[in-house]
């Protein structure tokens, strides 16, 4: 079970029990959103990996976080999906220069938050 799902099962019954429902009530999911109006932890993992990268594209100090996100293992039997795949399936490979421009990045972010939560599922299973 990949590490987002199971933070949104956490999520729900942390909500289920603000909101003092049991699971043979059998509430959908939607509804007790509506009602706790608690941001959806996908989306907010989505946002801050995005606010992430575009902080490290934009750092010149030669820094070891900009040397991580490029890194590739030695030997690889199959090639893992790496955390700047999904950056790169919305901002392009050069993604880095795209992040220079804030407000062009911060627009790529509201596409990436509502369009990527898939591929953040998938990468951090």
């Amino acid at each position: 079970m990949g590490l987002i799902r199971r933070l949104k099962i956490t999520q729900r019954a942390m909500e289920r029990a603000i909101l003092g429902v049991f699971l043979r009530d059998q509430m959908r999911n939607e509804e007790i959103c509506r009602r706790t109006r608690v941001t959806d932890i996908a989306q907010r993992v989505a946002k801050l990996k995005w606010k992430w990268a575009g902080h490290i594209a934009r750092r010149t100090d030669g820094r070891w976080g900009s040397k991580v996100l490029e890194w590739r293992p030695r030997s690889v039997r199959r090639l893992p999906t790496r955390w700047t795949d999904d950056i790169k399936r919305v901002a392009g490979s050069s993604w880095k220069q795209a992040a220079q421009n804030r407000r062009f990045w911060n627009s790529l972010q509201k596409t990436n938050v509502i369009s990527g939560l898939q591929s953040v599922e998938v990468m951090l299973s």
